[in-house]
């Protein structure tokens, strides 16, 4: 059977009553507590293992091999041939209670090759009691390990689960805020704009009146005239003719505008499905920015530990450099007071050669006193033997001094470039710090202007549907309100983007019209206005890229009923198209009160301000 068991391989060194090195290897089983097998081999074992064996390798080198050959097995036991195996032999039928040899086997088509055989011995209830109590301890300790790792691990995830309920509440609170804000605002435009219509549909009322009974009064003058005004009447024929044909002019012009405006609406729905897009692509952008900030304060927080641990290893190494400058001082002081003993030792000397000379050349001269000194040089010549051992003992201290400083002032070098290292890692550290830090707030800037970008938007889209809603709403009530005035006049214009709903009489158009007064007492005179007088009302209103989202409305006219009865078709000329001198505003509605009506709901209030992009002036908004 095949089995995967655990060899434990210890170097034990003992010194009591005899220091000597045994090699303890042990067998065991993750799987089975009480398999256990033990073997000692001590250096005499290993020579008779050696020699019977036929080893190579000593006994500091046999552990090293071992493990060599146990390697290679490990290498080889997932292929279906392996080249190396590990035995377990037992003579015994019961594995557990006798012992075993373990042979480390090299096969080839040949032979097997045993490199390696080893005799266990099986592990008694006392080691067996030992052994499980290790496994008892170790797996304790793994045990408080993954506890306080566990306990860590569930802090940090409660602080991040608090944090992010505390800003999913801020959110929410923003948003229930601007929905209140919202609705607020819709609420007071639609009932600002009601109440301009009801009070519009009263002042067209007044004047449609007002207007019918002046009718009534010039028919009445126009019946008693009939007779004296035949030809101004044909005059006037002529001068409705032409007033027929700008009015039809200005219908196709109308026509013309319709078309553009519904293509340039057709472009302004395609910019809003981009505008929608890169919304989605930037609230994507946003919860990977939050994803790396995260990481870089991850990041932040291993690199401060770092920096404080090298700083604690800087101020050590501080302190070790002091001492060995203290250390350095004293032996250069006993430098210096050796280097003095042994001037003084030399000038010793030099008095004790003159001293010989004196008495050689004394000897020379008489040898009774020589005689008599030879004992005096003698203790001399042993005192100044004894003398010379003790600089040569002295010379050899100086020669170690000068060893020891010199190791001392390489180690200090060698201290000096370790610090030199470490303040460079240091100043990278910091580097490093500081550009992470950097990029930490360039990141929080880009997400700022992301968001501010993201609700300009959504104010945007919400104004246009508003805008598209209020404008389709409009459209719908002045679609079929056209009647035909008496006398084959013209039908009348509308004007729904300034909020009138009802048709107006042409005469509403002319700035001097005929008071009535004035009309009793000219005889002569016809009750309309000249044709020179007569006008297109022109709005010359400049929108900017934010407008361009908004439904343009135009004023239109129905041609005359007896020019589709003739079927006169007048198409646009370009002498139409130009802006006249002599032309009248209409009554009552001036080019700068059409515009303020018509920009009216699209101009942001205190409640809306204007959102602050990058690189976008005010004036690019609203200009003029």
């Amino acid at each position: 059977r095949r089995l995967n068991v655990r060899v434990t391989i210890e170097l034990l060194s003992i010194s009591n009553p005899v220091h000597r090195k045994d090699l303890a290897v042990r067998l065991t089983d993750d799987t089975d507590p009480f398999f256990l097998y033990n073997l000692v081999i001590s250096e005499e074992d290993f020579q008779s293992l050696k020699s019977q064996q036929g080893l190579l390798v000593d006994f500091s080198a046999f552990p090293q091999k071992f493990i060599d050959l146990l390697q290679q097995c490990i290498e080889e036991q997932n292929k279906d041939i392996p080249r190396f195996l590990l035995q377990l032999v037992s003579s015994a039928p019961a594995v557990d209670h006798t012992s075993v040899s373990l042979n480390v086997v090299e096969t080839n088509p040949f032979k097997h090759l045993t490199h390696l055989s080893l005799k266990f011995l099986p592990g008694t209830d006392a080691e067996i009691k030992k052994f499980l109590a290790n496994c008892l301890k170790c797996l304790k300790e793994d045990k408080l390990m993954l506890e306080e790792k566990l306990r860590k691990t569930e802090e940090d995830l409660t602080r991040q689960l608090s944090y992010t309920q505390q800003s999913l509440s801020e959110k929410s609170r923003e948003l229930d805020k601007l929905k209140n804000e919202w609705t607020s605002y819709t609420t007071a435009l639609t009932n600002k704009h009601s109440q301009e219509l009801t009070n519009e549909k009263e002042r067209a009322l007044q004047a449609q009146t007002q207007y019918q009974q002046q009718h009534e009064q010039q028919k009445k003058e126009l019946e008693n005239l009939h007779q004296k005004s035949v030809q101004q009447l044909q005059n006037r024929l002529s001068e409705l003719e032409v007033l027929n044909k700008d009015l039809t002019e200005r219908r196709y012009k109308g026509d013309s505008t319709v078309r553009e405006l519904k293509a340039k609406l057709s472009g302004i729905e395609d910019e809003c499905q981009r505008a929608k897009q890169e919304v989605l692509s930037l609230r994507r952008e946003n919860t990977t920015l939050d994803a790396e900030c995260h990481e870089k304060e991850k990041l932040i927080n291993q690199l401060q530990t770092r920096v404080a641990v090298l700083e604690q290893e800087i101020k050590d190494k501080d302190q070790l450099v002091t001492r060995t400058k203290e250390v350095l001082d004293a032996t250069q002081e006993q430098k210096v007071i050796l280097e003095e003993s042994t001037e003084e030792k030399q000038r010793h000397i030099e008095k004790l050669e003159t001293t010989i000379k004196s008495l050689s050349a004394e000897l020379l001269k008489a040898n009774e006193i020589i005689k008599k000194l030879q004992g005096d040089l003698k203790t001399l010549m042993s005192k100044l033997k004894l003398k010379n051992t003790v600089t040569i003992q002295q010379e050899k201290l100086l020669a170690e001094k000068e060893e020891k400083l010199q190791k001392e002032q390489r180690e200090s070098q060698e201290m000096g470039q370790s610090l030199r290292m470490k303040e460079q890692e240091v100043c990278k550290l910091q580097e490093q710090l500081e550009s992470t830090i950097q990029k930490l707030e360039e990141s929080k800037q880009l997400l700022k202007t992301n968001e501010n970008v993201i609700s300009w938007l959504n104010r945007q889209l919400s104004e246009v549907q508003m805008a598209k809603k209020l404008d389709t709403s409009a459209s719908t009530q002045s679609g079929g309100r056209a009647a035909a005035s008496p006398h084959g006049m013209p039908d009348r214009p509308s004007f729904p983007s300034s909020g009138i709903s009802h048709p107006i009489s042409p005469l509403y158009a002319f700035q001097n019209f005929v008071d009535p007064t004035h009309s009793k007492n000219a005889s002569s005179q016809c009750p309309v206005p000249k044709a020179g007088t007569l006008t297109l009302v022109q709005f010359h209103t400049q929108f900017s890229k934010m407008n361009r989202c908004l439904d343009a409305q135009t004023v239109t006219a129905t041609s005359h009923p007896a020019n589709k009865e003739n079927g006169d078709h007048l198409g646009l000329e370009p002498k139409y198209l130009k802006k006249k001198d002599d032309s009248i505003p209409l009554r009552g509605l001036s080019q700068n009160t059409l515009n303020s009506e018509l920009l009216r709901p699209y101009l942001p209030t205190k409640a809306q301000p204007l959102p602050k992009a990058a690189g976008t002036p005010a004036s690019a908004y609203f200009p003029g």
